[in-house]
């Protein structure tokens, strides 16, 4: 037992530099976030505590207020912290990657499976809800990536359903931070093993794409690829 003290005490200090971290992250964005929480912690303890006098156990509810206090306090820093942090995050690029590698168990992400020169991005995810292809960017510009990579996931894997959705704040886009909450809304369509096999698909057509090897140079108009065996002949 006396091995894991030092590791639990050197996990502590982690916690609590983490959470003075978020804090101040916060505050940036939300000045009374301090208020805020100081006045959600009184009001619980306050109104737990008023109870305890009215049915003649105040020590008892005063436990508990503080208990009930800090927990309630805890919920509305890390709601008022995420939103802050969403609002930090929005318009920057590869935001949208970022909530997808933190949206749960049961999905596989893969960031920028396309992209064009003016870095808007489409990001895909499979799930049991099927493919989500996640476009930020133009919308534009993204209408043409996401209609490309719809058309070669249908290609591949045409048994699945391929959702489409578009990042931003304009009408019949997703917000940011809506985006997580969009995605777990989808109706679950495939089965664990299902999700497997796409998975693997994907996988192979990665690693097949990545092997293939490409001319270093521009290929010149009207050259034929031989057909096999040696190019230069025997």
């Amino acid at each position: 037992m006396a091995r894991k003290e030092p590791a639990a005490d050197a996990a502590n200090p982690g916690r609590l530099k983490q959470i003075a971290l978020t804090y101040k992250m916060t505050r940036k964005a939300d000045k009374k976030i301090g208020l805020v929480l100081a006045g959600v912690g009184i009001v619980v303890f306050g109104v737990l505590l008023a109870i305890g006098f009215l049915i003649g156990h105040p020590i008892y509810a005063g436990i508990l207020g503080v208990l009930l206090a800090f927990l309630a306090t805890a919920i509305v820093f890390g709601r008022r912290a995420e939103r802050a942090a969403f609002g930090q995050m929005e318009g920057q690029p590869g935001a949208a990657a970022a909530v997808l590698d933190n949206i749960g168990r049961g999905w596989t992400t893969t960031p920028a499976v396309a992209m064009n020169r003016n870095q808007d991005v489409v990001h895909r995810a499979v799930g049991k809800a099927g493919i989500v292809l996640v476009a930020e960017g133009n919308p534009n510009r993204v209408k043409s990536l996401l209609a490309a990579e719809k058309k070669k996931m249908n290609r591949i894997v045409a048994d699945v359903p391929v959702h489409d959705l578009v990042v931003g704040t304009g009408e019949g886009q997703v917000e940011l931070k809506k985006l997580r909450t969009t995605m777990l809304k989808l109706p679950r369509v495939l089965s664990g093993p299902q999700v497997t096999v796409t998975n693997d698909r994907l996988r192979a057509l990665g690693d097949l794409m990545s092997n293939m090897p490409l001319p270093k140079g521009p290929m010149p108009k009207g050259m034929r690829m031989p057909k096999g065996g040696n190019p230069r002949g025997r």
